[in-house]
Protein backbone atom coordinates (compact mmCIF):
# COMPACT_ATOMS: atom_id res chain seq x y z
CA UNK A 1 0.00 0.00 0.00
CA UNK A 2 1.17 3.81 -0.43
CA UNK A 3 1.10 5.85 2.68
CA UNK A 4 -0.13 9.39 2.62
CA UNK A 5 2.03 12.34 3.40
CA UNK A 6 1.28 14.26 6.34
CA UNK A 7 -0.25 17.69 5.80
CA UNK A 8 0.52 19.21 8.46
CA UNK A 9 3.54 19.24 11.05
CA UNK A 10 2.69 16.59 13.80
CA UNK A 11 5.28 16.40 16.96
CA UNK A 12 7.58 13.68 18.04
CA UNK A 13 5.72 12.13 20.98
CA UNK A 14 9.56 11.02 22.36
CA UNK A 15 11.02 14.46 22.28
CA UNK A 16 11.54 16.72 24.91
CA UNK A 17 10.97 19.46 22.56
CA UNK A 18 7.10 19.89 21.89
CA UNK A 19 8.72 22.64 18.60
CA UNK A 20 10.10 19.57 16.84
CA UNK A 21 7.94 18.69 13.78
CA UNK A 22 9.13 15.18 12.68
CA UNK A 23 6.31 13.22 10.69
CA UNK A 24 8.21 9.97 9.80
CA UNK A 25 6.56 7.49 7.16
CA UNK A 26 7.24 5.31 4.45
CA UNK A 27 6.27 5.71 0.87
CA UNK A 28 6.02 3.01 -1.17
CA UNK A 29 3.98 1.34 -3.74
CA UNK A 30 4.27 -2.71 -2.25
CA UNK A 31 2.02 -4.10 0.67
CA UNK A 32 3.26 -3.88 4.03
CA UNK A 33 3.85 -7.65 5.01
CA UNK A 34 5.37 -7.05 8.91
CA UNK A 35 3.18 -5.33 11.62
CA UNK A 36 6.28 -3.52 13.26
CA UNK A 37 6.18 -1.28 10.09
CA UNK A 38 2.82 0.20 10.42
CA UNK A 39 3.02 3.95 10.42
CA UNK A 40 3.06 6.09 13.70
CA UNK A 41 3.58 10.04 13.24
CA UNK A 42 6.69 10.87 15.42
CA UNK A 43 8.69 7.33 15.32
CA UNK A 44 11.51 5.86 13.57
CA UNK A 45 10.97 2.19 12.44
CA UNK A 46 12.99 -0.16 12.90
CA UNK A 47 14.40 -2.19 9.74
CA UNK A 48 13.49 -6.10 9.12
CA UNK A 49 16.26 -7.31 10.34
CA UNK A 50 15.64 -5.16 13.06
CA UNK A 51 19.01 -5.16 15.09
CA UNK A 52 22.13 -2.28 14.73
CA UNK A 53 24.78 -4.02 12.52
CA UNK A 54 27.22 -1.36 12.52
CA UNK A 55 30.11 -1.18 15.80
CA UNK A 56 30.01 2.11 15.72
CA UNK A 57 27.08 3.23 17.26
CA UNK A 58 28.11 1.42 20.59
CA UNK A 59 30.09 4.18 20.97
CA UNK A 60 29.08 6.75 24.49
CA UNK A 61 26.45 8.60 23.43
CA UNK A 62 25.67 7.62 20.09
CA UNK A 63 23.58 4.16 20.43
CA UNK A 64 20.39 4.66 19.35
CA UNK A 65 16.62 3.01 20.48
CA UNK A 66 16.52 1.26 18.01
CA UNK A 67 18.04 1.15 13.95
CA UNK A 68 16.04 1.52 11.63
CA UNK A 69 15.17 4.84 9.28
CA UNK A 70 13.01 7.79 8.92
CA UNK A 71 11.67 10.75 6.35
CA UNK A 72 10.43 14.16 7.22
CA UNK A 73 9.18 16.82 5.27
CA UNK A 74 9.12 19.03 8.17
CA UNK A 75 12.24 19.99 9.00
CA UNK A 76 13.59 21.79 5.68
CA UNK A 77 11.26 24.25 3.61
CA UNK A 78 11.02 24.06 0.15
CA UNK A 79 12.75 27.61 0.19
CA UNK A 80 15.94 26.54 2.09
CA UNK A 81 15.51 23.34 -0.06
CA UNK A 82 15.49 25.90 -3.45
CA UNK A 83 18.26 27.82 -1.98
CA UNK A 84 20.72 24.80 -1.10
CA UNK A 85 19.89 23.54 -4.78
CA UNK A 86 21.29 27.08 -6.38
CA UNK A 87 24.74 26.36 -4.53
CA UNK A 88 24.92 22.78 -5.84
CA UNK A 89 24.01 24.15 -9.62
CA UNK A 90 26.07 27.00 -9.41
CA UNK A 91 28.70 24.84 -8.14
CA UNK A 92 28.37 22.39 -10.97
CA UNK A 93 27.61 24.58 -13.59
CA UNK A 94 31.91 24.59 -13.22
CA UNK A 95 32.20 21.12 -13.97
CA UNK A 96 29.61 17.89 -14.85
CA UNK A 97 30.47 14.62 -15.62
CA UNK A 98 30.61 12.92 -18.79
CA UNK A 99 28.33 10.36 -17.23
CA UNK A 100 24.81 10.48 -15.65
CA UNK A 101 25.95 11.41 -12.62
CA UNK A 102 27.99 14.37 -10.96
CA UNK A 103 28.74 15.71 -8.13
CA UNK A 104 30.21 18.43 -5.64
CA UNK A 105 31.66 18.22 -2.14
CA UNK A 106 32.10 21.98 -0.66
CA UNK A 107 34.31 20.01 2.68
CA UNK A 108 37.38 18.52 -0.04
CA UNK A 109 36.39 20.59 -2.85
CA UNK A 110 36.10 17.70 -5.36
CA UNK A 111 34.32 18.26 -8.88
CA UNK A 112 33.52 16.02 -11.49
CA UNK A 113 34.85 17.59 -14.75
CA UNK A 114 34.20 15.02 -17.51
CA UNK A 115 35.73 11.52 -16.53
CA UNK A 116 37.50 12.93 -13.61
CA UNK A 117 37.73 14.99 -10.62
CA UNK A 118 39.11 17.82 -10.13
CA UNK A 119 39.61 20.38 -6.74
CA UNK A 120 37.53 23.27 -7.49
CA UNK A 121 39.61 25.42 -4.85
CA UNK A 122 42.84 24.80 -6.58
CA UNK A 123 41.12 24.55 -10.33
CA UNK A 124 39.78 27.89 -10.20
CA UNK A 125 41.43 29.98 -7.02
CA UNK A 126 39.46 33.14 -6.28
CA UNK A 127 37.07 32.83 -9.28
CA UNK A 128 35.38 30.58 -6.65
CA UNK A 129 34.57 33.94 -4.27
CA UNK A 130 32.79 35.48 -7.94
CA UNK A 131 30.49 31.77 -8.12
CA UNK A 132 29.70 31.22 -4.43
CA UNK A 133 28.65 33.93 -1.12
CA UNK A 134 29.21 33.98 2.33
CA UNK A 135 25.75 33.45 2.90
CA UNK A 136 25.68 29.95 0.99
CA UNK A 137 28.03 28.58 3.14
CA UNK A 138 25.64 29.78 6.35
CA UNK A 139 23.10 28.50 4.79
CA UNK A 140 24.61 25.11 4.56
CA UNK A 141 25.79 24.87 8.39
CA UNK A 142 22.59 26.04 9.13
CA UNK A 143 20.90 23.08 6.76
CA UNK A 144 23.57 20.61 8.29
CA UNK A 145 22.58 21.56 12.13
CA UNK A 146 18.62 20.91 11.59
CA UNK A 147 19.58 17.71 10.20
CA UNK A 148 22.09 16.78 12.47
CA UNK A 149 18.95 17.77 14.96
CA UNK A 150 16.36 15.70 13.32
CA UNK A 151 18.62 12.50 13.40
CA UNK A 152 19.85 12.89 17.59
CA UNK A 153 16.41 13.68 18.72
CA UNK A 154 14.32 10.91 16.06
CA UNK A 155 17.05 8.13 17.23
CA UNK A 156 17.63 9.19 20.83
CA UNK A 157 20.99 10.34 20.97
CA UNK A 158 22.90 13.54 21.94
CA UNK A 159 23.53 15.94 18.83
CA UNK A 160 26.87 15.88 20.30
CA UNK A 161 27.76 12.33 19.67
CA UNK A 162 26.97 12.79 15.66
CA UNK A 163 30.14 14.16 13.89
CA UNK A 164 29.93 15.33 10.04
CA UNK A 165 31.88 13.30 8.25
CA UNK A 166 32.96 12.27 4.77
CA UNK A 167 31.67 12.37 2.31
CA UNK A 168 29.60 14.67 2.38
CA UNK A 169 28.23 15.91 -1.25
CA UNK A 170 25.89 17.46 -3.65
CA UNK A 171 24.81 15.16 -6.68
CA UNK A 172 23.39 15.93 -9.90
CA UNK A 173 22.06 12.98 -11.61
CA UNK A 174 20.51 12.61 -15.32
CA UNK A 175 19.76 10.06 -17.37
CA UNK A 176 23.05 10.14 -19.58
CA UNK A 177 25.18 6.90 -19.99
CA UNK A 178 27.52 5.70 -17.71
CA UNK A 179 31.54 6.36 -18.84
CA UNK A 180 32.94 5.43 -15.27
CA UNK A 181 32.16 3.48 -12.83
CA UNK A 182 31.89 6.39 -10.74
CA UNK A 183 28.62 6.57 -12.46
CA UNK A 184 26.54 4.02 -12.05
CA UNK A 185 24.85 5.25 -9.17
CA UNK A 186 22.43 2.49 -9.06
CA UNK A 187 23.70 -0.34 -7.34
CA UNK A 188 22.58 -1.83 -4.13
CA UNK A 189 24.90 -0.97 -1.18
CA UNK A 190 25.77 -0.39 2.44
CA UNK A 191 26.43 2.95 3.56
CA UNK A 192 29.00 1.71 6.18
CA UNK A 193 30.47 -1.05 3.78
CA UNK A 194 31.07 1.38 1.14
CA UNK A 195 32.31 4.41 3.20
CA UNK A 196 34.03 3.33 6.34
CA UNK A 197 33.16 6.48 8.37
CA UNK A 198 29.38 6.47 8.17
CA UNK A 199 27.39 5.58 11.31
CA UNK A 200 24.09 7.78 10.06
CA UNK A 201 23.12 8.90 6.28
CA UNK A 202 21.09 11.25 5.43
CA UNK A 203 19.97 12.61 2.65
CA UNK A 204 18.50 16.13 1.44
CA UNK A 205 16.08 16.28 -1.42
CA UNK A 206 16.30 19.47 -3.72
CA UNK A 207 13.90 18.38 -6.59
CA UNK A 208 11.10 16.84 -7.27
CA UNK A 209 10.08 13.10 -8.63
CA UNK A 210 7.94 13.24 -11.43
CA UNK A 211 8.07 17.37 -11.86
CA UNK A 212 11.47 17.28 -12.29
CA UNK A 213 12.99 14.22 -13.20
CA UNK A 214 11.26 10.35 -13.23
CA UNK A 215 13.20 7.20 -11.76
CA UNK A 216 15.55 8.35 -9.10
CA UNK A 217 13.76 7.07 -6.55
CA UNK A 218 15.65 5.72 -3.31
CA UNK A 219 14.82 2.15 -2.27
CA UNK A 220 15.90 0.25 1.04
CA UNK A 221 15.81 -3.73 -0.02
CA UNK A 222 13.81 -6.03 2.48
CA UNK A 223 12.96 -9.41 1.69
CA UNK A 224 9.51 -9.16 0.20
CA UNK A 225 8.64 -5.84 0.46
CA UNK A 226 11.06 -3.19 -0.52
CA UNK A 227 9.94 0.50 0.92
CA UNK A 228 10.69 3.01 -1.37
CA UNK A 229 11.05 6.75 -1.12
CA UNK A 230 10.06 9.45 -3.55
CA UNK A 231 12.20 12.61 -3.77
CA UNK A 232 10.33 15.86 -3.27
CA UNK A 233 12.08 19.21 -2.26
CA UNK A 234 12.75 19.77 1.29
CA UNK A 235 12.42 16.20 1.95
CA UNK A 236 14.91 14.41 4.12
CA UNK A 237 15.31 10.81 4.44
CA UNK A 238 17.38 9.70 7.82
CA UNK A 239 18.98 6.14 8.63
CA UNK A 240 21.46 3.93 10.60
CA UNK A 241 24.31 2.86 8.11
CA UNK A 242 25.05 -0.86 8.76
CA UNK A 243 23.69 -3.64 6.97
CA UNK A 244 20.21 -3.49 8.21
CA UNK A 245 19.64 -0.71 5.41
CA UNK A 246 20.66 -2.24 1.97
CA UNK A 247 19.52 0.53 -0.71
CA UNK A 248 19.92 1.65 -4.26
CA UNK A 249 18.64 4.10 -6.49
CA UNK A 250 16.48 3.71 -9.43
CA UNK A 251 18.03 4.45 -12.40
CA UNK A 252 17.07 8.34 -13.29
CA UNK A 253 14.74 8.38 -17.12
CA UNK A 254 14.58 11.57 -17.72
CA UNK A 255 15.36 14.85 -15.94
CA UNK A 256 17.87 15.75 -13.41
CA UNK A 257 17.91 14.82 -9.81
CA UNK A 258 19.39 16.76 -7.15
CA UNK A 259 20.06 15.83 -3.56
CA UNK A 260 22.78 16.32 -1.15
CA UNK A 261 23.77 13.33 1.05
CA UNK A 262 25.11 14.55 4.81
CA UNK A 263 26.82 11.88 6.38
CA UNK A 264 27.62 11.31 10.52
CA UNK A 265 30.28 9.18 12.32
CA UNK A 266 29.93 8.66 16.06
CA UNK A 267 34.10 8.60 16.15
CA UNK A 268 35.26 11.99 16.46
CA UNK A 269 38.34 10.62 14.91
CA UNK A 270 36.43 10.48 11.44
CA UNK A 271 34.61 14.46 12.12
CA UNK A 272 35.30 17.10 9.18
CA UNK A 273 34.77 20.75 9.64
CA UNK A 274 31.87 22.79 7.83
CA UNK A 275 32.91 24.72 4.79
CA UNK A 276 34.16 27.65 4.92
CA UNK A 277 33.97 30.32 2.73
CA UNK A 278 37.54 30.99 0.75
Amino acid sequence: MTLPLPQRPCPCPDSPNPHLSCCFLFLQPVQVTEPALAPSPGRVWASGLGNCLSPGLSLPGCTPRKCGRGVTDTVITREEAERIRSIAEKGLSLGGSDGGASILDLHSGALSVGKHFVNLYRYFGDKIQNIFSEEDFQLYREVRRKVQLTIAEAFGISAASLHLTKPTFFSRINSTEARTAHDEYWHAHVDKVTYGSFDYTSLLYLSDYLEDFGGGRFVFMEEGANKTVEPRAGRVSFFTSGSENLHRVEKVRWGTRYAITIAFSCNPDHGIQDPAFP
